[in-house]
């Protein structure tokens, strides 16, 4: 794995996550009470012992920055070359433009990555959440004299037509590339999944391979291929279906929990599914491959007289005697008397409030962090450093489908509330 270099595309705007990305980049967004979604990708780098690693980003980087720089030190005390870097969009007088797409924000840095003696680029995608040994992803790019391996997860037709497809032939080389294919074309899509491993039963209930948005490709067939059409800006779309003529491009499967979490709805569902007991779809207790973040030395959770079911809680939380259900509580957080909160993704503070400070506000008619008294929150994600206040209800009660509301701190996406980052939610407000 010394002979990889691992390069990780945090994305664009992250459109599809607003408003959870008004104030972060896409990769920095809280996942599972404590984490970030960049901890997944690094972390199975670090697991799988490939331990150079970029990051390219484009859109509020700061609070990644900070992040990765906390936690990932990865040169200890100098005797490792292993490093976790951000590589942010910049101009300059040979490329005036930002990142225009995937392939393009890894062309405008191939020239530091030209300096790195290694043998293959790892590509990997900073949204999705599932548990991967990128060595055994490695070990099928060389067996097979790949130039390119993309990771592909076996998928029933149902939800097929929400990914590119692939087919391959009966040696797992890639024949055709299928963009969200509909009607016809999805039937046209199907290929023998046994080649890759599936059992016959399982082939039958997923016919259909989707790409998973990461690619190993040997160093040099990089270099060639966005050197030789610099118009081309992505790699599923306009790159890898280019290169199937002149390369042998072929597919690894995975056949475990992943999910795109790229979306409001698919993030919240995926947090929620962390709380499932007696075996969630991904799990953080993993001795054998931990989720590593950044560590804060916080306080243990306080519970005062609450009653907390199926659910996951970060440290330093201070919970009074109020209701959780099948919710997940993220660090900091501080719920008050009365509270209700089900099915509900709190992702809790960056900082603490004295017991003074709180008192203070309240005595000023101000709002202090967290949740007021006898407020319900149900399917919401409420984000860092909300200030709900007393008898406030959260639980779409007019059954919204979409509302952007966030002059009032919130907005409404497939039914789900999102409180904004620093949002102030006033006494009494019903959702």
């Amino acid at each position: 794995m010394k002979r990889v270099l691992a390069i990780i595309l945090g994305g664009g705007a992250g459109t599809r996550l607003y408003p959870l990305t008004k104030l972060r980049a896409k990769p920095a967004v809280p996942l599972g009470a404590k984490y970030r979604l960049i901890d997944i990708p690094i972390s199975n780098c670090i697991n799988s012992e490939i331990e150079r690693i970029y990051v390219l980003t484009q859109y509020n980087s700061a609070s990644l920055n900070r992040h990765i720089a906390r936690t990932y030190h990865l040169a200890g005390a100098g005797f490792s070359q292993g490093f976790v870097e951000v590589l942010a969009a910049q101009q300059t007088p040979e490329s005036p433009s930002w990142f225009e797409g995937t392939a393009d924000a890894v062309r405008k840095y191939l020239w530091l990555f030209a300096e790195w003696d290694v043998d293959q680029y790892l590509i990997l995608s900073g949204d999705h959440l599932y548990r991967m040994n990128y060595a055994d992803f490695i070990a099928r790019h060389r067996e097979t004299k790949a130039d390119i391996t993309i990771g592909v997860v076996p998928m029933d037709e149902a939800r097929a037509s929400d990914f590119g497809l692939m087919k391959i032939d009966d040696t797992g080389r890639v024949c055709s590339f299928s963009e969200k294919p509909k009607g016809e074309a999805l039937k046209a899509m199907r290929v023998d999944t046994t080649v890759l491993g599936l059992t016959p039963e399982e082939a039958a209930r997923a016919p259909c391979i989707a790409s998973m948005g990461i690619y190993v490709f040997e160093k040099q067939v990089v270099h060639d291929l966005l050197n030789r059409d610099r118009d081309r800006t992505d790699f599923g779309k306009e790159i890898l279906p280019e290169s199937l003529r002149d390369y042998n491009v072929q597919a690894y499967l995975f056949n475990e929990y992943w999910e795109d979490i790229g979306t409001i709805e698919a993030f919240y569902n995926a947090n929620l599914a962390l709380t499932q007991q007696p075996d969630p779809p991904f799990s953080f207790y993993d001795e054998e491959a931990p989720i590593y973040t950044r560590p804060r030395y916080l306080p243990p959770t306080k519970l005062l007289d609450s009653h907390v079911t199926e659910s996951m809680l970060g440290e330093g939380c201070i919970l009074k005697e109020c209701t959780v259900t099948r919710s997940v509580i993220g660090v900091r957080s501080r719920i008050e008397t009365g509270c209700v909160i089900d099915n509900a993704l709190l992702m809790g503070c960056d900082f603490y409030e004295s017991p003074e400070q709180r008192l203070q506000a309240l005595e000023n008619g101000k709002i202090p962090l967290g949740v007021g008294a006898n407020s319900t929150i149900r399917r919401a994600i409420v984000d860092k450093n909300a200030r709900i206040g007393r008898n406030v209800q959260l639980t779409n009660r007019d059954h919204v489908i979409e509302g952007n509301r966030e002059n009032l701190g919130f907005v409404i996406q497939n039914g789900i509330i999102v409180v904004i980052k620093n949002a102030v939610i006033s006494n009494g407000m019903v959702i």
